[in-house]
């Protein structure tokens, strides 16, 4: 298609593109968003020759690197990410991708995983590293970490569980961009139909306002709201139930909207430092400011919907991998930039500390607050500690992803 052509075609995809990602968070009656506003004109061609300065191009998201450019990597129990590894090949053999992988997970099956030696032999002679590099060539990004809540419950609604979990509704639809242009093949977009319109789903605050009329898409009740919208933001936890039973709550779809960090919204209104917009700080103003919970979590228009597994033994919940995470071994990325199943060397510190952390992580599962280059989640285990490391950690870092010498990016 012509340049002049398809101009048009292409502003008029990205506004409605922008509208569905964006989705308004205040519906109009009549409509979900205002139209899209009429075509601009396209800007002429520069010239030949012409001395208008060029925008420089963005700088690639793997580059090569060396092994001994890993700062720690000597020094790491790669042992203790061996199990990690594994995990990740049996969920790779079901992928399209597994024909790159198939050859090192074979050896990998039969090395002796207690042998921290032979696996780092076995990595820097079948692997290649490559540095996760920002489109301005920066390589530094934010590391954050999450964990598996406790959380108190009920099958019913009564005192003092009132606040709903919600499964997945049915009238939510996902929509897969990549089935369109397979340029957009990591992008889905959820929306519902008004009408034979696809609009964009309704935000938390209309989600909340509708709970009391669809008490059939209720699984749980729990005691406490600003707990409930931390167990979505970790995406999965364990419920303590009445007589004792455990169960497990897994992630099962979000809304649409983007995710709006509260701290972030209290930071600016300056009800809190910087420094205290940590959970542990978010949860003591909420106790604080009871009567103002509510309008504060609706300030973040996401929602995420669970689905109900059983919590057995002491494996971690399944990331998007399809396997369970390890902790400190597993970390949720970005995947248009880092692949699903690769190992991938981490190069932080430890949470609100300059303690060195550098370790081999599985990239093993993605989060609605998990995009960029070099960004990633690590996910630190179950229970209160695990908890109070992951609510601490928001430190900068570096990544190299590992991809055997077959599966160089193009």
């Amino acid at each position: 298609m012509h340049k002049s052509q398809s101009c048009c075609f292409l502003v008029v995809f990205a506004v409605l593109l922008a509208v569905l990602l964006n989705a308004c968070a205040t519906p109009a009656p009549s409509s979900a968003c205002a139209a899209p506003p009429a075509c601009p004109a396209c800007p002429p061609c520069a010239a030949a020759g012409s001395t208008a300065s060029a925008q420089p191009a963005a700088a690639r998201p793997l580059q090569a690197a060396r092994w001994s450019d890993l700062p720690g990597w000597n020094d790491d129990d790669l042992a203790a990410a061996w199990p990690a590894f594994l995990q990740s090949c049996r969920a790779l053999a079901k992928r399209p991708q597994w024909p790159q992988w198939q050859v090192v997970c074979d050896e990998a099956r039969s090395l002796n995983g207690s042998a921290t030696a032979s696996i780092r032999r076995f990595f820097e002679s079948r692997f290649q590293p490559w540095l996760l590099t920002n489109p301005d060539a920066t390589t530094s990004g934010l590391i954050t970490g999450y964990y598996e809540p406790l959380l108190h419950g009920a099958r019913t609604r009564a005192k003092p569980f009132l606040q709903p979990v919600l499964g997945v509704p049915p009238d939510l639809l996902t929509i897969d961009l990549g089935a369109v242009l397979p340029d957009l093949k990591s992008l889905r977009l959820r929306g519902r139909l008004q009408g034979n319109r696809v609009v964009p789903y309704f935000s938390r605050a209309e989600i909340t306002a509708q709970e009391k009329d669809h008490p059939d898409r209720v699984l749980l009740y729990v005691d406490d709201p600003v707990e409930l919208f931390f167990l979505q933001v970790q995406g999965s936890g364990r419920i303590k139930l009445p007589d004792g039973q455990t169960v497990r709550l897994a992630y099962a779809d979000q809304n649409g909207h983007p995710y709006q960090s509260i701290g972030r919204i209290l930071v600016d209104r300056g009800e809190l430092s910087l420094e205290q917009a940590s959970m542990a700080g978010i949860k003591q103003w909420a106790r604080a400011n009871p009567g103002r919970v509510n309008e504060l979590l609706n300030t973040n228009p996401s929602y995420v919907f669970f689905r109900e597994q059983p919590a057995t033994g002491n494996d971690g919940p399944t990331g998007a991998l399809g396997v369970a995470l390890t902790p400190e071994r597993s970390i949720a990325v970005d995947p248009r930039y880092t692949p699903l199943g690769a190992p991938v060397f981490l190069a932080t510190s430890q949470p609100d500390s300059p303690t060195p952390l550098r370790r081999l992580v599985l990239a093993q599962d993605t989060g609605g607050a998990i995009r960029g280059v070099v960004r990633a989640d690590l996910f630190w285990g179950f229970g209160t500690q695990a908890g109070h490391q992951a609510g601490r950690m928001k430190q900068p870092g570096q990544m190299w992803v590992l991809l055997p010498l077959s599966a160089a990016p193009k």
